[in-house]
């Protein structure tokens, strides 16, 4: 039997080389790989992750991270790439290389990020884009993810309280940001469009100071300059003031300036501070200009209604960014750029009318060919995964999600109060909990400079105050009223 099957075998590649299409040399109609090996090699490597990845995701003996310095990493990992192929054993001892040594994000002990813990939904979600490898640009080349990405940014829409809008996802806050920052450009002089940055006045944008670096990133790509970002003080909780904003904005005026956008923070990235949002789109409407909201670290408290409030005027807002990825977990990269308006004016901006493959004439409805309105051309399914988890758990089962993260953070601030030698800087209005450890050795030491210095902190007094409050977050420098404390 065996002998019959090894003959048809041959049999069968000696026909397959007489049907060969050969050009240099290469065989055009061959098997570029060996498919059943391949198959075998995914399905061992997914029961790898299975194994080392999922099942120990919430195994509190493992470690976050069998850390190793870089030199020392780049011995213990085989990062060569060679002329031949390596067998698969061998990659998936690599597999289990780059597993062991890597951070485990979804482990319940890692704090590093403003992100933790695994989503199971939107893992698979993630098998599913990976494998099948979509572009989101035109319908026809992914019509399932386009329809989930249209039903998934009219949700969130719906969430920041407008009637109507539009969106896309893109890699990452820092890119919603830009694309706010060059949306509201736009938006105050389309021809920039065609004649560039020359002829234009000198603009200015303002945010907080504490705002996310991609504001200044923002000026610094888009040729606006980082000089012409005007950081507006906040308080002691860390919130724009909104009379300091409308004292820069006549400022800016006074110069000769042309003032067009301000970026206010809902949850910025310290202290989780949520800025005045009504009082700021105040200002913005007197004077004209494009509010911008980055959320992407807040805009998660609009899917709870005990919550939602930290975000009280969001809906007058002419952009959000909202990353999902970040408390909803839908894993990254997840993040929305979302806009009030309903003109095409995304299109308008980004349009190249790229004639090969955004053509009129199509057999379906072209408006569903959405690449027009991005920057990117390639565009990943990033909506799938947070559609996938919202399928999963439900309108409810996201607000669950938000207010337990908020009730943990609560849980912290009592405990953090109850323990000798910790100090808290002050009560969260979010999940972002910001503490003083204070060592044995210093704690009944008079605070001053010496205890500051033992504590490897600088403190600058201003003249004219002796106000005890301050805030600290170690690299940071936060201002408060009648002090400055930077790390030494």
């Amino acid at each position: 039997m065996k002998e019959a099957s090894d003959d048809a075998e041959k049999r069968e590649v000696l026909q397959n080389k007489k049907k060969a299409v050969l050009v240099d040399g290469v065989v055009l109609n061959g098997p570029t790989t060996d498919s059943k090996a391949g198959e075998k090699f995914v399905e061992e490597a997914c029961r790898l992750i299975m194994e080392e990845v999922i099942r120990k995701a919430p195994d509190v003996t493992e470690k976050v991270c069998e850390w190793q310095p870089p030199e020392k990493l780049k011995e213990l990992l085989d990062l060569e790439m060679r002329d031949t192929g390596e067998p698969h054993q061998r990659l998936l001892k690599l597999c289990r290389d780059v597993i062991r040594y890597s951070v485990k994000t979804n482990h319940p002990r890692f704090f590093n990020q403003l992100y933790a813990g695994i989503d199971y939904y939107s893992l698979v979600a993630r098998f599913i884009t990976e494998a099948l490898n979509p572009s989101v640009y035109t319908y026809e080349v992914s019509p399932v993810f386009l329809l989930v990405e249209e039903a998934v940014l009219k949700k969130m829409i719906e969430f920041i309280g407008w009637k109507e809008g539009d969106g896309i996802f893109n890699p990452g806050g820092s890119v919603s940001n830009m694309y706010a920052v060059n949306l509201a450009r736009y938006n105050y002089c389309p021809e920039i469009k065609e004649k560039g940055l020359s002829g234009l006045p000198r603009l200015v944008l303002f945010t907080s100071e504490e705002c996310h670096y991609s504001m200044k990133k923002a000026a610094s790509f888009l040729g606006i300059g980082t000089e012409n970002v005007y950081f507006v003080e906040t308080d002691g909780r860390g919130k724009m003031i909104p009379e300091e904003l409308e004292e820069q904005v006549q400022r800016a005026r006074k110069e000769g300036a042309a003032p067009f956008l301000v970026s206010a923070t809902s949850g910025t990235t310290v202290l989780g501070a949520f800025d005045p949002l009504n009082e700021i789109a105040d200002i913005c409407a007197k004077y004209g200009l494009w509010l911008h909201v980055d959320a992407s670290w807040g805009g998660s408290a609009l899917m709870s209604r005990k919550h939602r409030k930290l975000l009280n005027g969001v809906q007058r807002a002419n952009s959000v960014a909202w990353n999902p990825h970040k408390m909803l977990m839908a894993g990254i990269q997840c993040c929305a750029f979302l806009v009030k308006d309903k003109s095409d004016l995304l299109k308008r901006c980004y349009s190249a009318k790229a004639s090969y493959l955004f053509q009129e004439d199509k057999f379906y409805d072209v408006s569903y060919d959405t690449g027009d309105k991005s920057i990117q051309c390639s565009r990943r399914p990033d909506a799938f995964k947070f559609w996938m988890t919202w399928k999963a758990l439900g309108t409810e089962g996201l607000e669950e999600r938000v207010n337990r993260a908020l009730a943990l953070a609560r849980y912290l601030v009592e405990e953090i109060k109850k323990r000798e030698g910790f100090r808290l800087l002050l009560d969260p209005e979010y999940t972002n909990v910001c503490f003083w450890y204070i060592p044995p050795s210093l704690r009944n030491m008079e605070e001053g400079p010496d205890f500051w210095e033992k504590l490897n902190l600088q403190v600058k007094f201003f003249p004219g105050t002796d106000d005890p409050k301050m805030i600290l977050w170690p690299g940071r420098s936060l201002k408060t009223r009648g002090r400055r404390i930077v790390r030494s």
